[in-house]
C-alpha cells in the first residue's frame, strides 16, 4: 500500500497522506457484523421467537448470538483504540454531543449498543445461570415473559443495529477529503454488508434446519441488495467529477481491480449468492462454504474501501 503510494505521480494521489492500518477495516467489519446480528436478532424478539433450550444456542431467539456480538463489538472497539492517536483523551468525546460530527454520534451509539446487547442476553439466559439465583429467578422469569418487554426489547435492538450499521459507512463518506468515500451508498451499503454477514453467520451456526433455511433465503436478498448498492457506488463516481472518476478508476483498470471484482465480489458476493440460491431450492446440499465466502467478503470489502479511499485524493495545485 505504502509503495502504491509512493510510486504514484499523479494530481489525483496525495503522497503525504497517514496511511490506516488494519485495525479500522477489523472495525467497520466486526461493527457492521454486530449491527446484523442485532437487527435479525431484534426481528426475531417482536415476532415473539423464543429458543426454550436449557443451554444458549446460536439461533436467533436465543441469548447465544447476543453474547457473541457483545465479544465482537468489544474486539472491534479496541482494533479502533489501537489505532487512536490520543488515545488518553477518548474520554472527552462523552463529555458533549456534536450533532454535526459523525465521531460524535458512532460515540453515542456505541455507548447505547452495550446495554441493548444486554438486555437482549438477560432476556434468556441459560437456566444453569438463572439457578444459581433462586431468589429473583421467579421476578425475573416474570419479567422476561412479558411480550411486551420482549417486543420492545426487539424494537429497540433493530433500531440501534440499523443506527449502528449505517454509522461505519457515514463515518468514511464524511470524510470529505477522499473521493472514494464522498458517497451517499457507503452507509447502506456497509449495513446491507453487515446483514448480509451476520444471516451467513447465523445460517452456518443455528442448530435449527428450517432457520437455517430461512436465514439462507434472506441472506441471498441481502447479498442481492449489497451487489446493487456496489454497482450503484460505481455508477456514481463514474459519472460525477473527474477526482470521483480517478476514484472509479482504481476498480475499474487501477491497482485495485483484480481484489475487487474477483476477492470483494465474485467472491464474496456472486459466488455464494450461487450457491445458497442453489442451496434453498434443494438442489446442492447447504454447505458452510458459503457463509465462509459471505463473511471473508464482507471483511475484503472494508479494507479494499478503506485502502482505496486513501489513495484517492482531489488535485494538488
Amino acid at each position: 500500500m505504502t509503495e502504491l503510494i509512493s510510486t504514484a505521480h499523479s494530481p489525483w494521489v496525495d503522497p503525504h497522506l497517514h496511511v490506516w492500518g488494519w485495525e479500522i477495516p477489523v472495525y467497520l467489519f466486526l461493527g457492521g457484523w454486530t449491527a446484523g446480528i442485532m437487527v435479525l436478532c431484534g426481528w426475531a424478539l417482536w415476532k415473539g421467537q423464543r429458543d426454550e433450550r436449557p443451554h444458549a444456542t446460536f439461533s436467533l431467539a436465543s441469548s447465544g448470538l447476543f453474547m457473541l456480538a457483545f465479544l465482537a463489538i468489544s474486539l472491534g472497539m479496541g482494533a479502533l483504540f489501537l489505532d487512536l492517536e490520543h488515545k488518553l483523551y477518548v474520554w472527552r468525546l462523552y463529555l458533549t454531543f456534536e450533532p454535526a460530527s459523525p465521531m460524535s454520534w458512532g460515540a453515542w451509539i456505541l455507548m447505547l449498543v452495550y446495554p441493548v446487547l444486554v438486555m437482549g442476553m438477560l432476556l434468556d439466559p441459560p437456566r444453569s445461570l438463572m439457578n444459581r439465583f433462586p431468589r429473583i429467578e421467579p421476578a425475573w422469569t416474570s419479567l422476561t415473559d412479558n411480550l411486551t418487554v420482549r417486543r420492545l426489547t426487539g424494537l429497540v435492538s433493530i433500531c440501534t443495529g440499523v443506527a449502528l450499521g449505517i454509522y461505519t459507512g457515514i463515518l468514511l463518506s464524511a470524510l470529505g477529503a477522499r473521493p472514494l468515500w464522498s458517497s451517499a451508498i457507503l452507509g447502506p451499503l456497509f449495513l446491507f454488508s453487515g446483514l448480509s454477514a451476520a444471516a451467513a453467520f447465523a445460517h452456518w451456526a443455528s442448530p435449527d434446519q428450517p432457520e437455517r433455511e430461512y436465514l439462507a433465503k434472506i441472506d441471498n436478498q441481502f447479498l442481492a441488495s449489497e451487489l446493487a448498492m456496489v454497482l450503484l457506488l460505481l455508477i456514481g463516481l463514474a459519472t460525477s467529477t473527474e477526482a470521483h472518476m480517478q476514484a472509479a478508476h482504481l476498480f475499474l483498470g487501477g491497482p485495485y481491480t483484480a481484489v475487487f471484482w474477483v476477492g470483494v465480489v465474485g467472491l464474496g458476493i456472486v459466488l455464494p449468492l450461487v450457491i445458497q440460491s442453489l442451496a434453498v431450492t434443494h438442489r446442492v446440499p447447504h454447505t458452510p462454504l458459503a457463509p465462509v465466502l459471505v463473511l471473508l467478503g464482507g471483511l475484503a470489502l472494508r479494507f479494499v474501501i478503506v485502502s482505496a479511499g486513501q489513495v484517492s485524493h482531489w488535485p494538488r495545485l
